[in-house]
Protein backbone atom coordinates (compact mmCIF):
# COMPACT_ATOMS: atom_id res chain seq x y z
CA UNK A 1 0.00 0.00 0.00
CA UNK A 2 1.43 3.58 -0.87
CA UNK A 3 2.27 5.76 1.72
CA UNK A 4 -0.02 8.82 2.09
CA UNK A 5 1.98 11.87 0.69
CA UNK A 6 1.07 15.86 1.68
CA UNK A 7 -1.06 17.33 -0.42
CA UNK A 8 -0.35 21.53 -0.82
CA UNK A 9 -2.71 24.08 -2.29
CA UNK A 10 -0.25 26.88 -3.33
CA UNK A 11 -0.85 30.37 -4.86
CA UNK A 12 -0.46 30.35 -8.69
CA UNK A 13 -0.12 33.34 -9.83
CA UNK A 14 -1.66 36.66 -8.22
CA UNK A 15 -5.51 37.61 -9.10
CA UNK A 16 -6.35 40.11 -11.86
CA UNK A 17 -9.72 40.72 -10.92
CA UNK A 18 -12.16 37.67 -9.53
CA UNK A 19 -10.25 35.08 -8.27
CA UNK A 20 -10.02 32.08 -10.46
CA UNK A 21 -9.33 28.45 -10.52
CA UNK A 22 -5.47 28.75 -12.18
CA UNK A 23 -4.15 31.13 -9.35
CA UNK A 24 -4.44 27.87 -7.35
CA UNK A 25 -2.32 24.96 -7.99
CA UNK A 26 -2.58 21.24 -6.36
CA UNK A 27 0.82 19.89 -5.70
CA UNK A 28 1.74 16.50 -3.65
CA UNK A 29 4.81 16.21 -1.69
CA UNK A 30 6.72 13.17 0.55
CA UNK A 31 5.28 14.27 4.08
CA UNK A 32 8.27 15.96 5.72
CA UNK A 33 9.97 14.54 9.16
CA UNK A 34 10.08 16.76 12.29
CA UNK A 35 13.67 17.93 13.33
CA UNK A 36 14.64 18.24 16.96
CA UNK A 37 12.19 20.32 18.90
CA UNK A 38 9.28 20.35 16.28
CA UNK A 39 6.17 18.65 15.35
CA UNK A 40 4.09 16.62 12.22
CA UNK A 41 1.31 17.95 12.40
CA UNK A 42 -1.89 16.35 10.32
CA UNK A 43 -4.52 18.82 9.52
CA UNK A 44 -8.07 17.96 10.86
CA UNK A 45 -9.78 21.31 9.64
CA UNK A 46 -9.19 24.24 7.46
CA UNK A 47 -10.86 27.46 8.21
CA UNK A 48 -11.33 29.33 5.15
CA UNK A 49 -12.18 33.39 5.21
CA UNK A 50 -12.44 36.28 3.10
CA UNK A 51 -9.61 38.18 4.15
CA UNK A 52 -7.06 35.30 2.69
CA UNK A 53 -7.95 37.12 -0.29
CA UNK A 54 -6.21 40.39 0.51
CA UNK A 55 -3.17 37.99 1.35
CA UNK A 56 -3.43 36.51 -2.27
CA UNK A 57 -2.38 40.50 -3.92
CA UNK A 58 1.24 42.13 -3.90
CA UNK A 59 0.24 45.15 -1.77
CA UNK A 60 1.06 46.76 1.49
CA UNK A 61 -1.23 45.81 4.25
CA UNK A 62 -1.39 44.76 7.81
CA UNK A 63 0.42 41.28 7.06
CA UNK A 64 2.35 40.16 4.10
CA UNK A 65 1.32 39.03 1.23
CA UNK A 66 1.25 34.93 0.01
CA UNK A 67 4.22 34.57 -1.74
CA UNK A 68 3.40 32.80 -5.45
CA UNK A 69 4.35 28.98 -5.31
CA UNK A 70 3.84 29.47 -1.79
CA UNK A 71 1.20 27.62 0.44
CA UNK A 72 -1.90 29.55 1.31
CA UNK A 73 -2.24 30.95 4.83
CA UNK A 74 -5.31 29.90 6.93
CA UNK A 75 -6.07 28.39 10.74
CA UNK A 76 -6.43 25.01 10.89
CA UNK A 77 -6.99 22.11 13.74
CA UNK A 78 -4.47 19.47 13.31
CA UNK A 79 -3.73 16.24 15.24
CA UNK A 80 0.03 15.38 16.84
CA UNK A 81 0.88 13.07 15.03
CA UNK A 82 4.88 12.43 15.35
CA UNK A 83 6.56 14.72 18.29
CA UNK A 84 9.74 15.84 19.23
CA UNK A 85 9.22 18.41 21.41
CA UNK A 86 8.58 18.36 24.93
CA UNK A 87 5.48 20.20 25.07
CA UNK A 88 3.43 18.06 22.45
CA UNK A 89 2.56 14.52 22.32
CA UNK A 90 0.88 12.07 19.62
CA UNK A 91 -2.58 12.44 19.55
CA UNK A 92 -2.56 16.33 20.94
CA UNK A 93 -5.08 18.19 19.24
CA UNK A 94 -4.34 22.03 18.24
CA UNK A 95 -5.27 24.83 16.92
CA UNK A 96 -2.43 25.99 14.38
CA UNK A 97 -2.27 28.28 11.56
CA UNK A 98 -1.41 25.84 9.09
CA UNK A 99 -2.14 26.89 5.63
CA UNK A 100 -3.81 24.66 2.87
CA UNK A 101 -2.18 21.66 3.44
CA UNK A 102 -2.71 17.88 4.57
CA UNK A 103 0.40 17.92 6.63
CA UNK A 104 2.76 20.46 8.29
CA UNK A 105 5.82 20.93 10.90
CA UNK A 106 5.51 23.46 13.50
CA UNK A 107 8.14 23.99 16.39
CA UNK A 108 5.03 24.59 18.94
CA UNK A 109 5.30 28.66 18.83
CA UNK A 110 1.51 29.83 18.45
CA UNK A 111 0.15 26.09 19.50
CA UNK A 112 -3.08 26.49 21.11
CA UNK A 113 -3.99 22.77 22.71
CA UNK A 114 -7.63 22.04 22.82
CA UNK A 115 -10.21 20.15 24.60
CA UNK A 116 -11.42 17.32 22.02
CA UNK A 117 -14.55 16.73 24.50
CA UNK A 118 -15.46 20.77 25.22
CA UNK A 119 -16.70 22.01 21.77
CA UNK A 120 -16.90 19.81 18.07
CA UNK A 121 -13.44 20.99 16.91
CA UNK A 122 -14.44 22.69 13.88
CA UNK A 123 -15.51 25.46 16.15
CA UNK A 124 -12.16 26.14 16.91
CA UNK A 125 -11.91 28.28 13.79
CA UNK A 126 -15.60 29.30 13.84
CA UNK A 127 -17.59 30.39 16.41
CA UNK A 128 -14.99 29.96 19.44
CA UNK A 129 -12.35 30.84 17.06
CA UNK A 130 -11.04 33.82 14.89
CA UNK A 131 -14.64 34.66 13.57
CA UNK A 132 -16.38 34.68 16.64
CA UNK A 133 -13.87 36.53 18.52
CA UNK A 134 -13.93 39.42 15.96
CA UNK A 135 -17.28 39.82 16.34
CA UNK A 136 -17.46 39.93 20.07
CA UNK A 137 -14.34 42.01 20.26
CA UNK A 138 -15.37 44.45 17.58
CA UNK A 139 -18.96 45.00 18.59
CA UNK A 140 -18.30 45.25 22.01
CA UNK A 141 -14.98 47.26 22.25
CA UNK A 142 -15.57 49.58 19.09
CA UNK A 143 -19.89 49.60 18.64
CA UNK A 144 -20.71 49.51 22.64
CA UNK A 145 -24.14 48.54 22.04
CA UNK A 146 -26.60 49.61 24.64
CA UNK A 147 -30.42 48.66 25.42
CA UNK A 148 -32.87 49.85 22.81
CA UNK A 149 -30.41 51.25 20.16
CA UNK A 150 -29.92 49.60 16.93
CA UNK A 151 -27.27 47.46 15.50
CA UNK A 152 -27.12 46.92 11.69
CA UNK A 153 -24.77 44.49 10.38
CA UNK A 154 -24.63 42.70 6.89
CA UNK A 155 -23.95 39.43 5.98
CA UNK A 156 -25.71 38.55 8.50
CA UNK A 157 -25.56 34.73 7.86
CA UNK A 158 -22.16 34.38 8.08
CA UNK A 159 -19.78 33.26 10.64
CA UNK A 160 -18.97 36.78 12.06
CA UNK A 161 -22.35 38.56 11.21
CA UNK A 162 -24.56 36.31 12.62
CA UNK A 163 -22.51 36.08 15.90
CA UNK A 164 -22.63 40.01 16.28
CA UNK A 165 -26.44 40.04 15.55
CA UNK A 166 -26.61 37.74 18.65
CA UNK A 167 -24.57 39.63 21.01
CA UNK A 168 -25.94 42.67 19.87
CA UNK A 169 -29.64 41.39 20.97
CA UNK A 170 -28.30 39.77 24.55
CA UNK A 171 -26.72 43.36 25.30
CA UNK A 172 -30.65 44.56 24.89
CA UNK A 173 -30.04 46.24 20.89
CA UNK A 174 -32.63 46.24 18.38
CA UNK A 175 -30.28 43.44 15.34
CA UNK A 176 -31.09 43.96 12.31
CA UNK A 177 -29.35 41.45 9.55
CA UNK A 178 -28.74 41.92 5.79
CA UNK A 179 -28.39 39.11 3.90
CA UNK A 180 -28.77 37.18 0.23
CA UNK A 181 -31.68 35.79 -0.34
CA UNK A 182 -34.73 34.18 1.38
CA UNK A 183 -33.30 31.14 3.16
CA UNK A 184 -30.76 33.18 5.09
CA UNK A 185 -32.81 36.21 5.89
CA UNK A 186 -35.34 33.44 7.65
CA UNK A 187 -32.38 31.71 9.68
CA UNK A 188 -30.82 35.14 11.03
CA UNK A 189 -34.69 35.66 11.60
CA UNK A 190 -36.72 32.55 13.32
CA UNK A 191 -33.47 30.87 14.44
CA UNK A 192 -30.57 33.40 15.41
CA UNK A 193 -33.27 35.95 16.47
CA UNK A 194 -32.56 39.16 14.70
CA UNK A 195 -35.31 41.29 14.80
CA UNK A 196 -35.86 42.33 10.95
CA UNK A 197 -33.73 40.10 8.15
CA UNK A 198 -33.73 42.05 4.82
CA UNK A 199 -32.75 40.69 1.84
CA UNK A 200 -29.92 42.81 -0.06
CA UNK A 201 -31.03 41.47 -3.22
CA UNK A 202 -34.06 43.04 -3.35
CA UNK A 203 -34.67 45.84 -5.77
CA UNK A 204 -36.05 47.76 -2.47
CA UNK A 205 -33.43 46.88 -0.50
CA UNK A 206 -32.82 50.97 0.38
CA UNK A 207 -36.26 51.48 1.31
CA UNK A 208 -36.61 48.38 3.41
CA UNK A 209 -33.34 49.01 5.34
CA UNK A 210 -35.33 52.77 5.86
CA UNK A 211 -38.53 51.29 6.74
CA UNK A 212 -36.65 48.61 9.45
CA UNK A 213 -34.74 51.29 11.56
CA UNK A 214 -37.31 54.38 11.83
CA UNK A 215 -34.78 55.85 14.80
CA UNK A 216 -32.02 55.50 12.33
CA UNK A 217 -28.54 52.94 12.44
CA UNK A 218 -26.09 53.48 15.68
CA UNK A 219 -23.89 50.74 15.51
CA UNK A 220 -23.22 49.53 11.56
CA UNK A 221 -20.62 46.22 11.66
CA UNK A 222 -19.18 46.86 8.47
CA UNK A 223 -17.84 43.82 6.99
CA UNK A 224 -19.32 44.07 3.27
CA UNK A 225 -18.50 47.44 1.97
CA UNK A 226 -20.26 48.55 -1.48
CA UNK A 227 -23.82 48.93 -2.18
CA UNK A 228 -24.75 47.89 1.80
CA UNK A 229 -22.61 50.86 2.45
CA UNK A 230 -24.38 53.46 0.07
CA UNK A 231 -27.51 52.19 1.57
CA UNK A 232 -26.70 52.36 5.14
CA UNK A 233 -24.52 55.55 5.45
CA UNK A 234 -27.59 58.01 5.47
CA UNK A 235 -29.01 56.26 8.47
CA UNK A 236 -26.23 56.66 11.01
CA UNK A 237 -27.00 58.45 14.05
CA UNK A 238 -25.19 60.99 15.29
CA UNK A 239 -22.43 59.73 17.42
CA UNK A 240 -23.11 55.88 15.68
CA UNK A 241 -20.06 53.73 15.90
CA UNK A 242 -18.57 51.71 13.10
CA UNK A 243 -16.81 48.55 13.70
CA UNK A 244 -14.95 48.06 9.72
CA UNK A 245 -13.56 44.32 10.21
CA UNK A 246 -14.08 44.08 6.32
CA UNK A 247 -15.32 44.82 2.76
CA UNK A 248 -15.63 41.58 1.13
CA UNK A 249 -18.04 43.37 -1.96
CA UNK A 250 -15.00 45.45 -2.81
CA UNK A 251 -12.07 42.30 -2.76
CA UNK A 252 -11.93 41.06 -6.12
CA UNK A 253 -12.99 44.75 -7.86
CA UNK A 254 -11.57 47.90 -6.12
CA UNK A 255 -13.28 50.09 -8.49
CA UNK A 256 -11.83 53.51 -8.00
CA UNK A 257 -13.59 55.16 -11.29
CA UNK A 258 -16.17 57.65 -11.11
CA UNK A 259 -16.70 60.70 -9.07
CA UNK A 260 -14.31 60.95 -5.94
CA UNK A 261 -16.96 60.64 -2.88
CA UNK A 262 -14.56 61.20 -0.19
CA UNK A 263 -15.16 64.75 0.62
CA UNK A 264 -18.88 63.96 1.19
CA UNK A 265 -18.22 60.87 3.34
CA UNK A 266 -15.58 63.23 5.83
CA UNK A 267 -17.95 66.03 5.71
CA UNK A 268 -20.55 63.53 6.92
CA UNK A 269 -18.38 62.18 9.40
CA UNK A 270 -17.56 65.15 11.08
CA UNK A 271 -21.12 66.65 10.81
CA UNK A 272 -22.70 63.58 12.56
CA UNK A 273 -19.38 62.87 14.79
CA UNK A 274 -18.86 59.32 14.01
CA UNK A 275 -16.68 56.92 15.05
CA UNK A 276 -15.55 54.58 12.01
CA UNK A 277 -12.65 52.23 13.24
CA UNK A 278 -11.18 49.86 11.30
CA UNK A 279 -9.70 46.54 13.76
CA UNK A 280 -7.81 43.44 13.23
CA UNK A 281 -9.07 41.27 15.53
CA UNK A 282 -5.78 40.25 17.00
CA UNK A 283 -5.01 43.89 18.36
CA UNK A 284 -7.79 42.41 21.60
CA UNK A 285 -5.97 39.63 22.43
CA UNK A 286 -5.72 40.18 26.08
CA UNK A 287 -9.80 39.91 25.90
CA UNK A 288 -9.49 35.81 24.53
CA UNK A 289 -9.79 34.32 28.03
CA UNK A 290 -12.80 36.43 28.88
CA UNK A 291 -14.37 35.51 25.11
CA UNK A 292 -13.68 32.18 25.35
CA UNK A 293 -15.59 31.71 28.75
CA UNK A 294 -18.43 34.35 28.00
CA UNK A 295 -18.67 32.69 24.49
CA UNK A 296 -18.57 28.79 25.89
CA UNK A 297 -21.56 29.62 28.40
CA UNK A 298 -23.84 31.77 25.99
CA UNK A 299 -23.12 28.70 23.97
CA UNK A 300 -24.60 25.98 26.52
CA UNK A 301 -27.59 28.29 27.46
CA UNK A 302 -28.50 28.64 23.88
CA UNK A 303 -28.35 32.22 23.81
CA UNK A 304 -25.61 32.28 20.76
CA UNK A 305 -26.28 29.53 18.05
CA UNK A 306 -24.25 28.43 15.22
CA UNK A 307 -23.75 27.31 11.86
CA UNK A 308 -21.33 25.66 9.53
CA UNK A 309 -20.89 24.77 5.81
CA UNK A 310 -18.39 22.12 5.75
CA UNK A 311 -17.00 21.06 3.07
CA UNK A 312 -15.18 17.66 2.45
CA UNK A 313 -12.09 17.21 0.82
CA UNK A 314 -8.59 19.56 0.54
CA UNK A 315 -8.66 19.92 -3.21
CA UNK A 316 -11.96 21.33 -3.16
CA UNK A 317 -10.99 24.36 -1.28
CA UNK A 318 -10.09 26.73 -4.16
CA UNK A 319 -13.97 26.30 -5.70
CA UNK A 320 -15.20 26.68 -1.80
CA UNK A 321 -13.41 29.86 -1.65
CA UNK A 322 -14.56 31.52 -4.74
CA UNK A 323 -18.04 30.50 -3.64
CA UNK A 324 -17.07 32.17 -0.46
CA UNK A 325 -16.29 34.86 -2.31
CA UNK A 326 -19.49 35.65 -4.01
CA UNK A 327 -21.42 34.72 -0.83
CA UNK A 328 -22.32 31.05 -2.04
CA UNK A 329 -21.68 29.92 1.25
CA UNK A 330 -24.34 29.82 4.53
CA UNK A 331 -22.36 29.48 7.56
CA UNK A 332 -18.97 29.28 8.47
CA UNK A 333 -16.90 27.80 5.80
CA UNK A 334 -14.47 24.62 6.79
CA UNK A 335 -12.71 22.56 4.78
CA UNK A 336 -12.79 18.97 6.24
CA UNK A 337 -9.24 17.77 5.53
CA UNK A 338 -9.23 14.35 7.36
Amino acid sequence: MSQPQNTRIVLASRPSGPVKPDNFRIETQQIPAPGDGEILLKILFLSLDPYMRGRMDDAESYAAPVAVNAVMEGGTVAEVVESRHPDFHPGDIVLSHSGWQSYAISNGVGLRKLDPNAAPLSTAVGILGMPGFTAYAGLLTIGQPKPGETVVVAAASGAVGATVGQIARIKGARAIGIAGGAEKCAYIRDELGFDVAIDHRAPDFSAQLKLACPKGIDVYFENVGGAVWDAVFPLLNTFARIPVCGLVAQYDELDLSGKDRLPVLMRDILKKSLTVRGFIQREFVDQRPLFLETMSGWLRSGEVKYREDIVDGLANAPEAFMGLLKGHNFGKLVIRVA
